[in-house]
């Protein structure tokens, strides 16, 4: 496995949605191997654990041998040394998004001069999707099920569920 070809994409997948498995197909077309990292986000509270996303992430992708699932705690360029794979890829939806991820990436660089980050837009059928925005819907009963795998969709109403 070069590091050269060897890209991660780091998210919260809480929890995993179409989109994000969009961005998951068209990364693979661009490297030889991509690490899906599971993250633990500290500012958010999430509605799944970590292990529950790694669970749902790792059930939708199956065993694919292009495909590491991990997580990430901690900082991201000390992920990316660790696994000499200094390519990221951050997934972009609007001007927003833009903003946010240009500000992490020259922080990342200066604190990894090494590493390079790969935006990729979001598939136009996607734009609008926010794992975020998938929750609310599913809260006060609303239908999410074009927008994430069966699976997920499942997981989603009996967790809310079982909150309420």
């Amino acid at each position: 496995m070069s590091s050269s070809r060897t890209a991660i994409y780091p998210a919260s997948f809480d929890p995993v949605t179409n989109g994000h498995l969009d961005l998951i197909e068209r990364s693979l077309s661009l490297f030889d191997h991509l690490i899906v990292a599971v993250a633990t986000n500290r500012s958010k509270s999430g509605l799944f654990s970590v292990e529950e996303r790694l669970d749902m992430v790792s059930s939708v992708l199956g065993d694919h041998p292009r495909i590491t699932i991990d997580t990430i705690d901690g900082l991201l360029v000390d992920y990316a040394k660790v696994k000499n794979a200094p390519i990221v890829i951050r997934g972009l939806r609007a001007i927003s998004d833009f903003e946010y991820e240009f500000e992490m990436a020259q922080m990342n660089k200066h604190m990894y001069p090494d590493i390079e980050m790969v935006f990729l837009m979001t598939g136009e059928r996607w734009f609008y999707v926010s794992s975020s925005r998938l929750r609310e819907i599913v809260s006060f009963g609303g239908d999410v099920s074009d927008f994430v795998p069966a699976l997920v969709h499942e997981r989603l109403k009996n967790k809310l569920k079982s909150k309420s």
